[in-house]
């Protein structure tokens, strides 16, 4: 069974998808970027900020769902320039101490809204 999962302490969907979709015990969020939930406003600031933002957004669509960022078992971090993968990573590794997910990064020709990361994540219980 599908259950659409969806929590207004993250950004809504800007297009035809969800925040994220839940069946047999998998998680699947849809990628975050860097919008503020309640202003839909891409955050100020560079990278790392971005980052924390993303990251933030993904772990109330955690919560929302009943997992945690230890239920994490893949993301896929796309870049709009591999020149920031050290930073986001910084940033990254700050919610994933232990146990992390499997992960693949890529840079990418453009990212929606011009912004410089947009991660996508699959949890797991």
């Amino acid at each position: 069974m599908k259950k659409i999962i969806s929590t207004s302490r993250a950004p809504q969907a800007i297009g035809p998808y969800s925040q994220a979709v839940e069946t047999n015990d998998t998680l699947y969020i849809s990628g975050q970027i860097p919008l503020d939930a309640e202003s839909m406003e891409v955050v100020e600031g560079g990278i790392k900020e971005q980052t924390v933002q993303v990251m933030k957004n993904i772990g109330a669509i955690l919560e929302a769902a009943g997992y945690s960022y230890s239920d994490v078992v893949k993301s896929t971090c796309l870049l709009s320039d591999m020149e920031n993968f050290k930073a986001m990573n910084e940033v990254y590794a700050q919610f994933y101490t232990k146990n992390e997910p499997a992960r693949a990064a890529f840079a990418v020709k453009e990212l929606p809204l011009n912004v410089l990361v947009e991660i996508e994540t699959i949890a797991a219980k």
